[in-house]
């Protein structure tokens, strides 16, 4: 699956709930469900900076393949960042580069989230193509 396929997959998800009580309960669940991120891997080095909420990402490659780990002290965070490890975890980082993330507006998250939380979207995508780039610089 391509990660334009990933997601308007994700966005179809999100079109069965009608409030947004339930997509926040969604988004959070998603981040439930993300691979736990060993204690050990929370370094300094590995915090997005700029955000409100703690939020360690963390990227390996893996067969030519971007491998993402992340956690976050917040909930609603941690969920907003599974649905970015959804769409580009396990993609080549030529792929991730080029990924059009604008997908994230369309979810309507942006706009019912504090401003605090809306730019985190945003860097998170940032952080996630930047951990792609060296790890493409690197192999």
């Amino acid at each position: 699956m391509t990660i334009a396929e990933k997601q308007a997959e994700l966005l179809e998800e999100l079109s069965f709930f009608p409030d947004w009580q339930e997509r926040y309960e969604y988004v959070i669940g998603l981040g439930k469900k993300l691979r736990p991120m060993p204690e050990t891997a929370k370094t300094a080095d590995k915090i997005i900076k700029g955000c409100q909420s703690q939020i360690w990402l963390d990227a390996i490659l893996e067969n030519g393949r971007v491998r993402y780990l992340a956690d976050s002290d917040s909930v609603i965070t941690k969920g907003m960042v599974a649905l970015f490890i959804r769409v580009l975890d396990d993609e080549t980082p030529d792929q991730i580069l080029t990924a059009d993330l604008s997908f994230i507006d369309r979810t309507g998250l942006r706009e019912h989230l504090a401003p605090t939380r809306a730019n985190a979207l945003g860097l998170m995508a940032t952080q996630m193509k930047q951990r792609a780039l060296t790890l493409a610089e690197k192999s």
